[in-house]
């Protein structure tokens, strides 16, 4: 209906006069709160269901859960894992093949932290499916893993025998690359070789100043403790320097042990291609070892000496190791994987 532009406030933007005002009209498609009487799919929060659901309508057919769960239960082999329960006492573990399952579906689908999988076995349903509700704890889970390495590894050689089977893995041509894996040592804690042996001459010298300390006090203490107590123990000083010189001494062994290894190869290369017999190629060898000395900047960390110093992909350097996988160039399935300590993959 038209409205007066007389009755209208004249104050706003533009002329209320130029309006034409409607009234809604109520034919049944507006509801109480105002909103469009559209009918929605049925939403009851509190149902209770009354018939148990059944986990195989959870995941759909074909789904990557569902191919995982029939490899663990009639392809793979686990007889290692059973083995290892030899005990019948303490509280029952949970069964192989639901651990096999959680793993397994974490690692394809990038779940690989233990808490991780234990909040997915509660909140994805793949996960709950897997694991038929049971969701075990993290701790459950990466003892588990740690304690069934040696099966795990079996477990990849079947998998690469099944595929090989199966038509999936030619090795015809492998493609190799690796990734640095940052180890959990400071390149600041190192020390030279050098330096070392310097160091050793003055902890030696230390120890022994200790060691007479440590023998004239020792019937002081005596009589201070008393009978029936200890009272010939060494200083806690004497102690830490024995514990540091051991760990240099370990560490001047692994490095000298790398020096002669590697002067060891460099030798036998070089006999074997002046057509050298093989009597010779090892007299050549152990010459070569026997004479390697290594050099004075040669490093080896304390906190973990089987990692080396590399360069990232950030251009940074730091205590790594190598992260390597081998992949079938047919269906690009890894056939081997491998944490190396060469920073490069030549190797």
């Amino acid at each position: 209906m038209d409205i007066p532009s007389s009755s209208l406030p004249q104050d706003g933007l533009f002329d209320a006069g130029l309006i034409e005002r409607v009234e809604a009209l109520d034919d049944g498609r507006v509801d109480a709160n105002g909103g469009v009487r559209k009918r929605f799919k049925d939403f009851e929060p509190d149902a209770v269901m009354l018939v148990p659901p059944s986990l195989e309508e959870w995941l759909p057919e074909g789904h990557l859960a569902r191919f995982i769960a029939e490899l663990v239960e009639n392809e793979l082999d686990l007889a290692l894992f059973y083995k290892a329960y030899a005990k019948a006492k303490g509280q029952p573990p949970y069964d192989p093949r639901l651990m096999l399952r959680v793993l397994i579906y974490g690692y394809c689908t990038g779940v690989r932290s233990s808490r991780a999988i234990e909040r997915a076995c509660t909140d994805m349903v793949s996960f709950r499916w897997l694991s038929a509700q049971q969701a075990p704890d993290f701790r459950s889970i990466g003892r588990f893993r740690e304690r069934h390495l040696a099966a795990f590894a079996n477990v990849f050689l079947q998998a690469l025998e099944l595929c090989q089977a199966a038509g999936m893995v030619k090795l015809g041509k492998v493609a190799l690359d690796g990734t640095k894996v940052r180890a959990n040592a400071s390149k600041h804690k190192a020390m030279s070789y050098a330096r070392m042996s310097e160091k050793q001459k003055v902890l030696a010298q230390e120890i022994s100043d200790l060691m007479a300390e440590a023998k004239t006090v020792d019937a002081d203490e005596d009589a201070k403790f008393g009978p029936g107590k200890r009272g010939d123990e060494l200083p806690v000083e004497l102690a830490n320097r024995r514990a540091r010189a051991a760990a240099m001494a370990t560490a001047r062994a692994s490095i000298e042990e790398e020096a002669a290894a590697k002067a060891r190869t460099e030798a036998e290369v070089k006999a074997t291609n002046r057509g050298d017999d093989d009597d010779d190629i090892t007299t050549a060898g152990d010459k070569a070892a026997a004479e390697a000395v290594p050099k004075p900047t040669a490093q080896r960390n304390f906190t973990d000496p089987d990692a080396r110093i590399m360069k990232r992909a950030d251009g940074s350097f730091s205590y790594n190791y190598n992260g390597q996988a081998v992949v079938d160039g047919h269906r690009q399935v890894i056939v081997a994987a491998e944490m190396s300590q060469a920073s490069n993959d030549y190797g």
